[in-house]
C-alpha cells in the first residue's frame, strides 16, 4: 500500500466529513528569474475571475516573491501550524480578490523529524484546504534541489515556465530529466505543461516549446503539453514594481490577455477531467516520505495540536 493510500485511509477513518478534492497545480522553473511567481499569481487572479476559490502555497523557501507581489506580509506561515499550534485557517493570508496565500517558511523541511501525532495533526489540517479552495497553486523554488523535486513528484499537474534564454531552456531540460529519473515520479498520473514566457511573439513562444519538446521527446520520452506564450510586457514589469498583479493593475495589458487564454485552457472541461484530483492530504503524503503511517489512528478529538516537539 503506497503512502497516498495510507493517508487517504487515515483521513477516512478520522471521522472527518468527505469533501471534494482540490485541484493542485504546481508552478516551477529550471532557473530563477524567469517569471514563475508572476505566472502563479496572475493565473490565480484569472481563476478567481472565473469564480474559483484559490489559495497559493509559497514553497519557494528563503524568498518572499508572492508576498512581495501581493504587497502583504503574512503574520503566520506553515511553521506556525507545525510548531505553534495554529490551525490551517490561522496561517492563511487573504490577498487581492480574495486569493488566499500560505507562506511555507521553513515549515515543510521540518516535517521529516516530526512525531506521528504531529504528522497526523498536520495532515488533518491540510486536508481542510480542500473545503476552502477549489484550486491550490504551489509556487516552488527554481532549479532541481531536493525540495523542488519533492513537490514535483507529488504533483499531478505541473506548469513549467521557461524563456527564450539558452540557459533557461537548458535548465528546463535538466529539471525534466531529474524529475523523469526520480523513482517516485509517475508518468501515468502526471501532466507536464509548458508556458513560454517573455517572448516577442506567439511564433517565438511556439518555437521555444518545439525546441524543448523535441529534445525531451528524443531523450526522455516524456510527453509535454504547450499551454501558450506570455509576451514581454512593460506593464507587467511596472506592476511588479507597484506590488500588484498585472491582471489587476493593468487588465488590458497584452500579458493579461495571455494569462486569460492560459487560464481558460486549464479550465477547459477536457483538461480538468484528464487530471486526477489528489487533494492536499495525498499531495503531502508524497512529500512526507518514509513515514510509516499505515497503523496510525486519529483520535476523534485530534483537532488541536499535540504537545510541541522537543
Amino acid at each position: 500500500m503506497d503512502q497516498a493510500t495510507q493517508l487517504r485511509n487515515i483521513i477516512k477513518n478520522s471521522g472527518m466529513p468527505q469533501r471534494p478534492l482540490a485541484r493542485i497545480i504546481t508552478v516551477t522553473s529550471g532557473k530563477g528569474g524567469v517569471g514563475k511567481s508572476n505566472v502563479a499569481i496572475n493565473l490565480a487572479v484569472q481563476f478567481r475571475k472565473m469564480g474559483k476559490r484559490v489559495i497559493i502555497l509559497d514553497a519557494d523557501f528563503g524568498l518572499a516573491n508572492i508576498e512581495i507581489m501581493f504587497g502583504t506580509i503574512p503574520k503566520h506561515n506553515l511553521s506556525d501550524l507545525i510548531y505553534q499550534g495554529k490551525n490551517i485557517k490561522d496561517i492563511i493570508t487573504w490577498g487581492p480578490e480574495g486569493i488566499g496565500f500560505i507562506s511555507g517558511g521553513s515549515g515543510i523541511s521540518g516535517m521529516y523529524n516530526l512525531s506521528r501525532d504531529y504528522l497526523v495533526y498536520i495532515i488533518v489540517n491540510l486536508a481542510e484546504l480542500d473545503a476552502i479552495a477549489d484550486i491550490i497553486i504551489v509556487d516552488t523554488g527554481a532549479g532541481i534541489s531536493s525540495a523542488v523535486m519533492e513537490f514535483l513528484v507529488a504533483s499531478g499537474e505541473i506548469i513549467l515556465v521557461t524563456t527564450p534564454e539558452p540557459t533557461s531552456i537548458t535548465d528546463s531540460y535538466s529539471l525534466l530529466k531529474a524529475l523523469n529519473q526520480s523513482p517516485r515520479f509517475s508518468r501515468e498520473n502526471t501532466k507536464v505543461k509548458v508556458v513560454s514566457n517573455r517572448v516577442s511573439s506567439d511564433d517565438e513562444g511556439q518555437q521555444l516549446f518545439n525546441k524543448l519538446n523535441a529534445v525531451v521527446a528524443r531523450y526522455l520520452k516524456l510527453p509535454l503539453t504547450y499551454m501558450g506564450a506570455i509576451p514581454q510586457d512593460q506593464m507587467l514589469a511596472r506592476s511588479v514594481m507597484q506590488q500588484s498583479p498585472v491582471s489587476l493593475q493593468y487588465p488590458n495589458a497584452k500579458s493579461v490577455r495571455a494569462f486569460e487564454n492560459i487560464a481558460g485552457q486549464l479550465m477547459n472541461p477536457g483538461d480538468v477531467t484528464e487530471v486526477k484530483q489528489r487533494g492536499m492530504a495525498a499531495f503531502f503524503s508524497h512529500i512526507i516520505t518514509g513515514r510509516k503511517l499505515s497503523s496510525a489512528q486519529i483520535p476523534s478529538n485530534q483537532t488541536t495540536s499535540p504537545a510541541a516537539p522537543n
